[in-house]
């Protein structure tokens, strides 16, 4: 028997859903590990709340590309921890790297 071309058979997500306990924890692994590049790098508090931001954000995008590529690194349940740290780590280092850009003040003319 054909079927319909606008018919498709029905595939569930090779993903789990993101929980809220999920999503704290995602939360308390990228705080981590920008309180951690803190510990490594120094600086004032600004700073650290620099880092924090610049983690979860790493995190979220290093997640995002793991659900989108389907590369998948260290998994726990939904989260893919090996791919978050990673994004984390590409953002501290940017982020930190930009951030250390100095401006002067003296006039070229």
């Amino acid at each position: 028997m054909k079927t319909a071309l606008w018919i498709t058979e029905y595939h569930p997500s090779p993903f789990l859903p993101m929980t809220i306990p999920v999503l704290l924890f995602a939360l308390l692994i990228a705080l981590l590990c920008g309180a951690l590049f803190h510990i490594l790098r120094g600086g004032s508090g600004w700073r650290l709340l620099l880092y924090f931001g610049l983690s979860v954000l790493g995190f979220a995008v290093g997640q995002l590309v793991s659900v989108w590529r389907g590369w998948h690194l260290l998994m726990f349940g939904a989260l893919d921890i090996g791919m978050g740290v990673i994004g984390s780590a590409l953002f501290l280092a940017l982020g930190e790297w930009l951030s250390r850009i100095e401006t002067t003040n003296e006039s070229g003319v």
